[in-house]
């Protein structure tokens, strides 16, 4: 049997208010060092601890979320102070969920879980004969992949980042913030050659992983671990951040014409909203994501947008902590036979799959409603929804965005219409027949608002079409201050400290 703790390492308290305290406890390493690296079972505890690591550090505090959507200002929360402060900007207020937020400790737990990882697993070859060549090929792809996106996910927060590509045998030291355009180049460079070794499938006869993975069918895998399929997928949005918008056409395209190959494809909308659907458990089409499996009893009342969004009718929750007013959903949802959302003549909703409870005080946003392993019982509020970054839809609108920037609008309405055709009723045509008189940009990044509404997206699609269009002075200050990356750090140095633990994850 599997262990279920494989290592952990105690950790030094960070003083956020003096970044360069000494650190005056020293790591000290629970299992022996000998004893953690030498069997198979050791290697598979290892690259699922890191995955483990990677979904509770995007998930603590509804961080995901509150980063990607309750920024924006567009949502709006009732009595939340910590919530009221992330909304009006005020990243330095004195709340607990805001000082965590703020603390890049759980991501450096993810990177130097990969570091341990590709610097021991080796051993367990050596070791293990059961632990193949081509086991370990993809193990380590995996890991580098991960430790990869842990910095693309931290750049687009702190901007620039302490950067450790090594354990350094669990010594920490002070560490400058690099320059967050040498790191992303190295992101790059390393999710490609991840890529490389990567399979489109796991456990399904792929060339580059042939047999079991770890013994167990692709039912196991599919939709919980990165493939060639994923890398692409977060190439292109790590291209679109750095506005090499070439590269993000590129990479998308290549996911596109090889999505099928993971077993993946569209998601229809009556799916995407469904508690037993797109973001129940795990599945084929959630290209990158971290799922709660309640099956494996790993669900919670925390750590999911459920937490932050519903309330009744949906559960038993008096007031939402976040919603959406009414006329901002009328504003943003305006296509008339769009089943995601529409209002008939009489301003009564048509399709609520979004939303419920319009004409409430506090409509509530319920695409996302997985409530005790996908029930509908609002007397429980034990979640166990997928958290996930990124999907087709999302890859074909941001292969839109890039080529309307390189002016191929045409071809940029056409990957908008892939989406939109899909979200709208069967008689209808799409509203975007044409490019003419069409600020093909704008409607893109619309759609993107729409389609990924809660999927941790939002702020960071703002801070792109304003780099693009150069015409919102108020948000074009805010990226050049520097403020849009919540650099709560005044030390240009700062002890960088791991919360180092690798579990077994039930990915």
């Amino acid at each position: 049997m599997m262990k279920k703790i494989l290592y952990s390492f105690l950790f030094a308290v960070i003083a956020l208010s003096g970044c360069n305290k000494a650190l005056d406890t020293d790591s000290t390493r629970v299992v022996g060092e000998k004893n953690m690296w030498n069997t198979v079972e050791d290697a598979r505890a290892g690259i699922m601890g890191v995955y483990a690591l990677t979904r509770s550090a995007l998930s603590d505090n509804n961080g995901h979320w509150i980063y990607g959507d309750v920024r924006t200002g567009e949502f709006t929360s009732p009595k939340r102070q910590d919530l009221k402060a992330i909304i009006s900007n005020n990243l330095n207020a004195s709340y607990p969920v805001v000082e965590s937020l703020s603390d890049w400790t759980r991501f450096y737990a993810i990177v130097n879980g990969a570091n341990v990882f590709l610097e021991n697993v080796a051993h367990v070859k050596a070791t293990d004969k059961r632990y193949s060549d081509n086991n370990m090929t993809v193990d380590m792809a995996q890991a580098r992949f991960l430790r990869a996106f842990a910095y693309f996910y931290m750049v687009r927060i702190w901007g620039d980042v302490p950067f450790i590509i090594s354990s350094n045998e669990g010594v920490f030291e002070n560490k400058p913030r690099e320059s967050q355009s040498k790191i992303l180049a190295w992101v790059q460079s390393e999710i490609l050659r991840a890529a490389a070794d990567l399979p489109y499938i796991y456990s399904g006869g792929d060339i580059q992983q042939p047999s079991n993975y770890y013994n167990e069918d692709r039912t196991r895998w599919g939709g919980a671990l990165a493939t060639k399929v994923t890398a692409y997928a977060v190439l292109a949005h790590v291209a679109a951040w750095t506005a090499d918008y070439a590269n993000v056409a590129k990479y998308a395209k290549f996911v596109e014409d090889n999505y099928g190959r993971t077993g993946g494809g569209y998601t229809s909308v009556t799916d995407l909203s469904n508690s037993n659907g797109f973001f129940y458990n795990k599945n084929y089409r959630q290209m990158f994501g971290f799922n709660s499996d309640y099956g494996h009893i790993d669900g919670s009342s925390t750590g999911h947008i459920e937490e932050l969004t519903l309330a009744e009718p949906i559960t038993t929750k008096a007031i939402p902590d976040i919603y959406l007013p009414k006329d901002s959903i009328l504003k943003y949802f305006n296509m008339p036979k769009d089943e995601r959302f529409a209002v008939d003549t009489l301003g009564q909703s048509k399709f609520d799959r979004y939303f419920t409870n319009l004409n409430g005080k506090y409509p509530i946003f319920s695409k996302i409603k997985v409530i005790q392993g996908g029930g509908n019982d609002p007397n429980f509020r034990y979640f166990t929804s997928a958290l996930i970054f990124t999907r087709l839809e999302d890859i074909v609108l941001l292969r839109a965005e890039a080529l309307s920037v390189l002016g191929d609008q045409a071809g940029a309405l056409n990957e908008l219409n892939n989406v939109i055709t899909k979200r709208v009723t069967a008689d209808t045509p799409s509203p975007y027949d044409t490019t003419d008189n069409l600020d093909v940009l704008k409607v893109i990044f619309e759609e993107r608002h729409r389609e990924l509404m809660g999927e941790g997206q939002r702020w960071y699609d703002m801070i792109r079409y304003n780099k693009i269009r150069q015409n919102d002075a108020k948000f074009m200050n805010l990226i050049n201050s520097g403020e849009f990356t919540g650099q709560y750090r005044a030390s240009s140095y700062c002890r960088t400290i791991y919360l180092h633990r690798t579990l077994t994850g039930n990915k």
